[in-house]
């Protein structure tokens, strides 16, 4: 959903420091955008507002005197669903933007960015609801390709990959078979396939391995 073709727009400014806030709300000024703006400075506020009002767009800061906002993000999501969260931060992009956007953020956008690039942040998050910079998708592609090159579980196929998982849910060899409707000895071989291709010789290991790398 275009959020621009809404009447109005409810976004909430979380940083701690309230020069950040107002420069922000200058640039939504001249985006031009009809919105109604509240303002929070810690992590208790953020998770309030949300709680008490329908957020449209969240834009927070990465670091509160209380915590660090990942550890909120989940809870954002789970009480509003539909939020956009933009991260809009000090921190390294490098090091930390594929953390936020996998615990929950639509965008990342550092703070020594320029104006144009964080109205173009802000507008492609009411617009296409994500924002990714340059960088960030650089990190993404980089990311896909190491965990291809690295992740074990690339190894096996996909009915190898099910039955490892049953494997570590606790299930035995009778329980996967009766579940899949096929011979124990049938189990048996994948099993020995699997630890084979993922070079393990226990449960405890192939355990290990998925938590690692699912």
């Amino acid at each position: 959903m275009n959020l621009l073709d809404k009447d109005t727009i409810t976004i909430l400014l979380a940083d701690d420091h309230s020069l950040i806030r107002q420069g922000i709300m200058f640039i939504l000024e001249e985006i031009e955008v009809d919105a109604k703006v509240i303002q929070a400075s810690n992590l208790q506020q953020i998770t309030e507002y949300i709680s008490a009002n329908k957020i449209d767009i969240a834009i927070i800061d990465a670091h509160f005197p209380d915590g660090n906002s990942i550890t909120i993000l989940s809870k954002i999501k789970t009480m509003a669903p539909e939020i956009r969260i933009l991260i809009f931060t000090g921190i390294d992009e490098t090091a930390n933007a594929l953390k936020f956007l996998k615990a929950g953020a639509n965008g990342f956008l550092n703070k020594m960015s320029e104006e144009e690039e964080i109205k173009n942040a802000i507008l492609k998050i009411m617009k296409d609801g994500e924002y990714l910079s340059p960088q960030t998708q650089s990190l993404l592609m980089n990311s896909v390709r190491n965990s291809k090159a690295t992740n074990p579980l690339f190894k096996l196929t996909e009915r190898e990959l099910q039955i490892a998982k049953m494997y570590a849910s606790g299930n035995g060899n009778l329980e996967i078979a009766n579940q899949l409707d096929v011979k124990q000895n049938t189990v048996s071989t994948i099993k020995r396939r699997i630890f084979e291709k993922l070079e393990i010789e226990n449960i405890v290991e192939l355990i290990q391995i998925l938590q690692d790398n699912s």
